[in-house]
């Protein structure tokens, strides 16, 4: 299979119906927030929070809320939930975008619905693998992408929370995993046409594997393939496109154009950076 160079520039989603589209700007603009005790060493689980928190404050009564999945996305959930416990925080409900989102959710007495009753949402809170400079997005290492990106492609407003770990000048370019959901269907065929695409960026494919070592079965029953590069993407739009070209992938983590504001957590701070 040739190569793809993925040079040109588009700004076209996979699976995301136009009015859903938003542009990517080029110079988010932001904000900084001072941390409080800046002198006590923090975690990165304590930045975690603090970029979850801060994206809390945004929910107001009435909103259907996004639930996203993850560590990050957890304290959100968990902030939510103490705050309908108090009492500050009322007449919402939430759309869980994993099973163990919902049954954290559930737990905390969140009241939960369903993109079929309820197919648009006021915000979605989640986290991210990868940021880039235009805030466009890696998701999907904790294995809920396609739910991910159902829920919050339909989003009035998608806030991404992280640490600063997670920030990139281009995407891949922290090495760590970009996830394709396919079918299991004859998922080594889509395995080794996913590492062609993609050779010239030194892309290693390989399959999600739990921790016994037999595959990672998704919350929609499918397999990941993981991508690997040695260098970031060129381009993440055109790279989207081709992956979806393929019969059997079901969905992929490029989250491009979608979040509307991303907030950071740092040792010096908590930026955030909106479109």
């Amino acid at each position: 299979m040739a190569s793809l160079s993925f040079v040109s520039s588009s700004h076209l989603t996979l699976r995301a119906p136009s009015p859903n589209l938003r542009s990517s700007s080029p110079r988010p603009t932001s904000v900084s927030f001072s941390v409080k005790a800046q002198s006590v060493a923090l975690s990165q689980d304590d930045l975690k929070k603090l970029a979850a928190e801060k994206a809390v404050e945004s929910i107001k009564p009435g909103m259907v809320l996004g639930l996203g999945t993850g560590s990050t996305a957890a304290f959100a959930v968990d902030q939510i939930g103490k705050l309908l416990s108090s009492g500050e925080l009322h007449d919402i409900v939430g759309i869980p975008t994993s099973k163990r989102t919902e049954d954290q959710a559930r737990s905390l007495g969140i009241p939960l619905v369903a993109l079929d009753t309820h197919p648009r949402i006021d915000l979605a809170i989640d986290g991210a693998d990868e940021v880039d400079p235009n805030l466009d997005l890696v998701k999907g290492r904790g294995g809920a992408l396609l739910r991910e990106k159902m829920v919050e492609a339909v989003a009035e407003r998608f806030i991404v929370v992280a640490d600063d770990t997670k920030l990139v000048k281009g995407l891949g370019g922290s090495g760590l995993a970009m996830p394709v959901e396919v079918v299991q269907f004859c998922w080594k065929f889509n395995l080794v046409r996913l590492r062609d695409l993609f050779k010239e960026f030194g892309c290693e494919a390989k399959l999600r594997v739990g921790e016994g070592g037999e595959a990672y079965v998704t919350d929609n029953s499918n397999f990941i393939i993981d991508l690997y590069f040695k260098e970031p993407l060129k381009d993440g739009f055109a790279a989207g496109r081709e992956i979806g070209k393929f019969e059997g992938v079901v969905e992929h983590g490029l989250f491009l154009g979608m979040a509307t504001s991303v907030i950071i957590a740092g040792k010096n701070g908590v930026e955030v950076m909106n479109k």
